[in-house]
């Protein structure tokens, strides 16, 4: 009986995360519900909790596609391409049509990414960026465009980060410990585009897991456009740093097991460590691995 029993939960466990053949109303309404009071609170918590740190002001528009050599808008595109995935594979768990996955799911990130780019509009510490717009409407319109050409993503973007001296010299803009550091530190991220090879070419022999990737990154940044001289940058020597490298595409590692496919494809974000050239001021240094 406790057999059965365990085997009668896990395969109803299981089918939990399994998509629904066709419109379940319930998990749609869940999902629904679910994002607008997610978005709603964030959105609330983010005006009491950060913006009322700094001055309120008019609303007002601000042209900061020159600061930390674009690196905060590659991030702006990242997230929306991500939540815009994220957002339309809960509504195909939910049985929703593949056009309502994409009017309502894909531009998830576009619409939230909004928000909050409006509450920086009152904030007398920043603006609207209309550059910021731009990169949210390009990560949104990676993964829509895909699924209307293809049906599927062949390109994707990730991400990886790793610590750096920078932090320590300016921890109110680069963060203070490694969880503000992986939000702030543009030093120490870097932002991938993907492209998954067996995608692109179906007939080969190519696994079907192995991506490769082109990396952005940007280093020697203290400041959003220009450095203070210190005893670690003698002068504004900034440089944007380029990467070639290989990825393991999760996603493309089906199971039997809906709940570790959901898993996989989450943990898809974050690029793994491979071994990686990279291309800065006209110099090629390798690494054996980098992330």
């Amino acid at each position: 009986m406790l057999v059965s029993s365990l085997t009668f939960s896990q395969t109803e466990f299981n089918s939990f995360f399994k998509a629904s053949d066709s419109l379940n109303k319930s998990r749609r309404n869940t999902v629904l519900i679910s994002e607008a009071a997610i978005a709603g609170i964030t959105l609330v918590g983010l005006n009491q909790l950060w913006y009322a740190d700094y001055k309120r002001s008019k609303f007002h528009t601000i042209n900061d596609t020159h600061e930390w050599l674009q690196m905060d808008k590659f991030g702006h595109a990242f997230s929306a391409y991500q939540m815009g995935k994220y957002g339309a594979q809960l509504l195909n768990w939910s049985g929703e049509s593949k056009k309502n996955q994409l009017i309502y799911g894909g531009t998830l990130g576009l619409g939230f990414l909004t928000a909050v780019e409006v509450l920086d509009g009152f904030s007398d510490e920043w603006g609207f960026s209309w550059g910021d717009i731009l990169a949210n409407a390009s990560g949104s319109s990676l993964y829509i465009g895909q699924e209307l050409l293809w049906k599927e993503q062949r390109v994707s973007l990730k991400f990886s980060f790793h610590q750096t001296k920078f932090a320590k010299q300016n921890p109110d803009k680069l963060g203070d410990g490694l969880f503000e550091e992986i939000l702030k530190d543009y030093n120490g991220q870097t932002y991938w585009l993907n492209f998954n090879l067996h995608s692109f070419f179906k007939e080969s022999k190519i696994p079907k897991w192995l991506d490769f990737s082109i990396g952005y990154g940007g280093e020697a940044m203290l400041n959003g456009v220009q450095n203070p001289n210190n005893q670690l940058l003698k002068s504004d020597d900034r440089y944007r740093q380029y990467y070639l490298s290989f990825d393991v595409n999760l996603s493309k590692i089906k199971t039997k097991s809906p709940v570790i496919n959901s898993v996989f494809d989450i943990l898809n974000i974050i690029k793994i460590p491979f071994p990686t050239l990279e291309i800065n001021k006209n110099k090629v240094i390798p690494h054996l691995f980098f992330n």
